[in-house]
């Protein structure tokens, strides 16, 4: 049950982080299966509980990472327009005709 509203578009994109995500936190969910396979009764909580708390934080970074490089492909790769030229410089004298002193 998703708890967002999403287009047909933003649907597709989440389905296809879901599936990247997947993918690329296989190595924490092992690392986490192990980590928890090893433990005994009264290791679960405290030292391993942190352990696992990394490993998910460490694969959520790869989804977040994932996301950014997506957003930054999708920037047009369209080169800048020129610049506008510079207006003529203003005269280093005063427009009066009077000194400064």
């Amino acid at each position: 049950m998703s708890s967002h509203d999403l287009t047909p578009e933003q649907q597709e994109r989440a389905r296809i982080l879901a599936e990247e995500g997947l993918r690329a936190a296989q190595d924490e969910i092992r690392q986490m299966a192990e980590l928890l396979a090893s433990k005994s009764d009264g290791q679960l909580l405290g030292k391993t509980e942190f352990q696992i708390r990394d490993l998910v934080h460490k694969a959520a970074a790869r989804m977040i990472q994932a996301e950014i490089e997506h957003r930054q492909k999708k920037v047009t790769k369209a080169p800048a327009p020129p610049a506008r030229t510079a207006a003529k410089r203003p005269s280093s004298k005063a427009s009066t005709g009077r000194r400064l002193t």
